[in-house]
């Protein structure tokens, strides 16, 4: 399947869009001002060590500690038996560590203390010898022959050890040598810097999303690599003349007179995505939301009745909606726990043929994940690794009115506990007045329906109420001042 990559970049942000056959599949997005942490060096300083949970607080430099479990503390691991994390670590203790998963939501940065480096062909091990191959690369006698060919490359005095990248499958001894030394260079500058910076200390940052892109996401299949900054393309012609020669030939400079997302309708692709709602071509459309816990999806037939009977139209809506799936959860980068909710279907032979097609579409999904089949709800369970921030979570934040609840209270309501507040502070208090400070919502519904129970409370308690709107407060703001 053929791909293009579209590069979109700006002094304050860069924006990445993969499509395939014309379709967007994934949605990449850094900003400046909030630039990931994932893969990124510190030397840390350790701030509170927890022997119950097993695990510590680490101070990198952030305005929330980061977290280290000691499952990802190597130094525990060094004898015959695993020590207790209270046994290697002690406060204000200096550390070198490595980001492996971004700060999401009210949790900070995970760290682990095993460093790995990311080239284009392999990921740099310094601390473990062992030379490992990626999953993807299936053939036996072709891995050996990999690990075979990098043992012969490493320097003698090498300590560390390498993953073999998908990529290595077809790269030649010089540009696999290259790779170990560029990975050995850093990995150098790392130490150095670790002895010389005081902590907490930034000692070896990520790459930048253009430059990832050409790292991790082009593949051979890649027909282009199109980018509409002049400084963002010379940037990464240079680095791939450095690190990837092979895909000089794919970039290709943007120059149309039309913004280069409009063009190939990723704007509207970006909008789709932070919609509850995708539509099915055939009629049907999927629910999605968001939660802190997981993520559910709904599938509805909708007006779709293609189908030869009943049974046939919800099998085919359910394929149809497998597709779409596993696309809206590259597309949002949707991570964590995922719950589906096909429509029911009568027979095992069609939910097994939704789950292959579901996971047939999640194949060529770079993120890892685990369809785990039907509960005895009917529900589809699956995970998802999540690396990054969700794209809405990254473009949006909670409503200020609703506070992210998606709904508010209704003006009656609102004017029902003011009601009963106001007979609460009369038996605390005697104003000569009480002054209600509403939406205009609310005021106009004191004024209009529900004047006479106004009326009936003042006289209840004695004294006046006055009505005052206040244009600043959403529907579900109210004071009550005692005059």
């Amino acid at each position: 399947m053929t791909e293009d990559i579209l590069v979109n970049v700006t002094p304050q942000e860069a924006r990445v869009a993969l499509v395939q056959q014309g379709a967007v599949q994934e949605l990449h997005l850094e900003r400046e001002a909030t630039r990931g942490l994932a893969g990124n060096v510190y030397l840390g300083k350790v701030s509170r060590v927890l022997p119950g949970m097993q695990s510590a607080f680490i101070d990198i430099g952030l305005d929330r500690a980061a977290f280290l479990h000691v499952a990802d503390l190597w130094q525990s691991r060094a004898g015959a038996h695993p020590l207790p994390i209270e046994k290697v670590l002690y406060e204000s203790q200096p550390l070198l560590v490595q980001v492996i998963k971004d700060p999401i939501g009210t949790k900070g940065a995970r760290l682990s203390t095993q460093v790995s480096i990311a080239g284009r062909l392999l990921v740099y091990l310094p601390q473990d010898p062992h030379i490992g191959v990626s999953q993807r690369i299936e053939n036996e006698a072709e891995r050996a022959q990999l690990r075979e060919k990098i043992q012969r490359l490493m320097p003698p005095d090498e300590k560390g050890g390498v993953i073999i990248r998908t990529m290595a499958e077809v790269a030649g001894e010089a540009e696999l040598f290259a790779d170990i030394e560029y990975l050995r260079r850093r990995w150098q500058q790392i130490l150095e810097g670790s002895k010389s910076l005081p902590a907490p200390a930034l000692l070896y940052q990520e790459l930048s999303l253009s430059q990832r892109v050409l790292r991790d996401i082009a593949s051979d299949s890649t027909t282009g690599i199109l980018v509409d900054s002049p400084a963002a393309f010379e940037a990464l012609q240079e680095f791939a003349r450095t690190y990837m020669p092979s895909l000089v030939a794919k970039l290709r400079r943007y120059t149309g007179e039309r913004p280069l997302f409009d063009l190939h309708g990723v704007e509207e692709e970006i909008e789709k995505a932070l919609a509850r709602r995708v539509d099915l071509k055939s009629g049907g459309y999927l629910i999605v939301d968001q939660t802190e816990a997981m993520t559910t999806i709904d599938v509805n037939t909708g007006g779709y009745v293609g189908g030869r009977n009943f049974d046939d139209t919800i099998f085919k809506t359910n394929l149809e909606a497998a597709h779409a799936i596993a696309r809206q959860l590259r597309v949002r980068n949707l991570g964590g726990i995922i719950i589906i909710d096909f429509i029911d279907m009568g027979t095992s032979e069609h939910r097994d043929a939704v789950l292959a097609e579901l996971r047939r579409a999640l194949a060529r999904d770079r993120t890892k994940a685990s369809v785990n089949g039907f509960t005895s709800l009917g529900l589809v369970e699956m995970t998802r690794k999540r690396t990054r921030e969700s794209l809405a979570h990254v473009l949006c934040e909670p409503c200020q009115t609703c506070a992210g609840k998606g709904e508010i209270k209704t003006a009656r309501t609102v004017c029902y506990e003011i009601m009963r507040e106001i007979q609460r502070e009369a038996r605390q208090f005697n104003p000569k007045e009480f002054r209600i400070l509403a939406s205009q919502s609310v005021i106009d519904l004191f004024l209009e329906e529900e004047s006479q129970h106004l009326a009936a409370l003042g006289d209840a308690v004695g004294k006046p109420i006055s009505l005052q709107v206040d244009t600043l407060y959403s529907q579900e703001q109210y004071d009550i001042v005692l005059m």
